[in-house]
């Protein structure tokens, strides 16, 4: 009972920081109903071409590549919690600004070149929240979740991102849904981004009530502090000892410089890589696009919101699977399962698009596409990246390898109007090939972290460490 009771408080505190990719997912996706009616006041009123469109559709992940890299340096010197709450300020700023970006400077509906660097500047401002809440959510419920469920916990993060991008489809939908295109050019689009203010504040509030985490503030040697946490959190204070000491030797250990190879290169390269395929699969090609796709498939517009809708519904329920099967299948498993459902559903879409077919067993290829990473490399991903850094280059690892996550996305997202141009099935056929180069790199670079302490996890880089030495 009282372990049950100890779990509860950690998966209450781990849910409120997954808050932050409910933001992510809601910041990063509310652009799919808003994109066409921005392209229509932004960038057709205005005379510019695709380039303009693709790099508008992208720039929250210029900062999303900014806050990624920033992110160590708040969360070393701020702490895990106090960087998610300055995430959630960045969310609310950048909600308020994208949704009226004439704010003090410029004339309403007078569409200009200012007005659309205004308006990126926004959603650059809320791709920088979203950039430092990818790297500190996954990291903060890693640090403080018991060993047992970690996997779960961490998964719930990307259950978060997924919940928060079918939040944003329905009110994007809802939105939309009975008004005129026109109205839907003027003023619903509008209330699309300012509908990020809701969760924003409910992120930013809810903060306040969870602890820092006891490996930050062990670095910090707040050893009593981290003590009680640890005690409360795993039911026992012999055992929060017994972790606590793990953590202390992790610290002081003599390889443990803080440098950030200060365990091998192998490690950074493998968090580094495991981003760059999350990116380049497409999977943000399909959350970005997807109404646009499903109207090249030949729906109507609210039509193609509409099945953007059953596309998030398919993709929770299999999140939910990974987070049901991560602690007891393993990492690697899963991870290689979803390349292969990738591969085949990419590969079946650019067939399709290659003949200029389109229709239900279109969206069907996509259904599979996407369920597979859901179930794979949406949440094992943030599982792995939460797990595999070493406690004192943990920080700067892991911005690194966000970074390199949304530099990624970043170039896949804002190359896809270009290469969709040139040819449909060269470009579904690309990502189906990354699917399967993905599944070779887990076969032979990622180790399974299942069952193992995130002390234990820097023994696998020790060991690398000195094999490289000797």
């Amino acid at each position: 009972m009282k372990t049950k009771s100890n779990n509860s408080y950690a998966v209450s505190i781990a849910l409120i920081a997954a808050l932050g990719g409910l933001l992510f997912g809601y910041d990063t996706a509310v652009i799919s109903g808003a994109e066409q009616s921005v392209e229509n006041y932004l960038i057709d009123s205005l005379d510019l071409g695709s380039l303009v469109h693709g790099l508008t559709v992208s720039s929250a992940l210029i900062g999303c590549i900014i806050g990624g890299l920033i992110s160590g340096f708040f969360s070393n010197n701020l702490g895990r919690k106090k960087s998610l709450l300055l995430a959630a300020c960045l969310f609310l700023i950048s909600a308020l600004g994208s949704a009226y970006p004439e704010f003090l400077f410029f004339e309403f509906n007078e569409p200009s070149i200012e007005l659309l660097i205004m308006f990126n500047f926004y959603r650059v401002i809320g791709g920088i929240g979203v950039g430092i809440a990818s790297a500190t959510s996954p990291t903060y419920i890693g640090e403080i979740a018991p060993q047992g469920i970690r996997g779960t916990l961490v998964a719930w993060y990307q259950f978060a991102v997924i919940f928060g991008q079918l939040v944003v489809y329905f009110v994007n939908w809802g939105i939309a849904s009975g008004q005129t295109t026109a109205w839907v050019n003027e003023v619903g689009w509008r209330l699309m981004f300012a509908s990020e203010v809701i969760p924003a504040l409910l992120f930013f509030g809810l903060l306040f009530y969870v602890p820092e985490t006891p490996r930050y503030l062990a670095s910090k040697n707040k050893e009593d502090q981290a003590l009680n946490i640890l005690s409360k959190v795993n039911g026992s204070r012999e055992k929060a000892k017994e972790i606590l000491n793990d953590i202390r030797e992790s610290l002081n250990s003599k390889k443990s410089t803080g440098k950030i190879f200060s365990f091998g290169k192998t490690v950074i390269i493998v968090g580094v890589m495991l981003s760059i395929f999350q990116q380049f699969v497409g999977i943000n090609v399909a959350l970005y696009y997807a109404p646009r796709i499903f109207e090249s498939m030949g729906a109507g517009e609210n039509a193609s919101m509409l099945q953007t809708v059953i596309m998030g519904v398919v993709n929770v329920a299999f999140t939910i699977i990974a987070i049901r099967t991560v602690d007891r299948w393993g990492r690697k498993p899963l991870l290689l399962i979803g390349s292969i459902g990738m591969a085949f559903g990419m590969f079946g879409v650019a067939l399709l698009a290659a003949n200029n077919v389109f229709g239900i067993g279109t969206l069907i290829f996509i259904i599979i596409y996407t369920a597979s990473f859901m179930m794979s490399w949406g949440p094992i991903c943030w599982v792995l990246l939460s797990e595999i850094f070493p406690n004192k280059v943990r920080g700067q690892a892991m911005a690194i390898a966000v970074a390199a996550q949304w530099a990624a996305n970043f170039l896949i997202s804002s190359t896809y109007p270009a290469m969709i141009d040139i040819s449909g099935g060269m470009t579904y056929g690309f990502y189906g090939l990354m699917s399967v180069l993905s599944a070779v790199f887990v076969w032979k670079m990622v180790p399974e972290t299942k069952g193992k302490s995130l002390e234990e996890l820097e023994n696998v880089w020790k060991k690398d460490l000195d094999e490289q030495e000797s």
